[in-house]
């Protein structure tokens, strides 16, 4: 109960709205010579900004194009990343093509060897080197490698 009580004694001190009113109208005058002191203080650059409004004005656009084309050619999304996104698509597209016709390649390759016996036969005989009876195989030796053996020779420590 105590509580209610503090807080209705609180509610009823509120100020009337016409006593803030009143408070306002008393200080509108300073207020008024507060704005008029504010506008005399500024006077100088506003006319300063209305005589040179349109070397303003163009000196922003100037900016601003400067900052569009900045914008336009090495931003984020811009022209030179689009450029490297495209010779990235295009290697990848030769890329996928490539693929593509090795997936080719292996399907038609699949299909022989479960439907032609000459394609099992022939693949018997390349890869595991399979022969008839009376056939002989012969078998190339690796090719040489180009590589040149490294000559370290052992160095004596002291």
């Amino acid at each position: 109960m105590d509580f209610s009580v503090r807080r209705l004694a609180k509610i009823t001190s509120l100020p009337k709205p016409q006593t803030g009113f009143r408070a306002l109208i008393d200080c509108a005058p300073q207020a008024e010579a507060a704005a008029a002191h504010a506008i005399e203080r500024t006077r100088p650059v506003w006319s300063w900004i209305y005589e040179e409004r349109r070397r303003l004005a163009t000196a922003c656009v100037v900016v601003i194009t400067a900052w569009l084309f900045l914008h336009v050619t090495f931003g984020s999304n811009g022209m030179v990343v689009y450029r490297q996104k495209k010779a990235e698509l295009r290697a990848l597209q030769g890329e996928v093509r490539g693929l593509q016709s090795d997936n080719e390649h292996y399907v038609s390759q699949i299909k022989e060897l479960k439907t032609d016996p000459k394609a099992i036969e022939r693949e018997a005989r390349e890869q595991m080197h399979y022969t008839r009876p009376g056939e002989v195989v012969y078998v190339r030796p690796p090719a040489p490698s180009s590589e040149k053996p490294s000559t370290r020779s052992a160095s004596r420590s002291k």
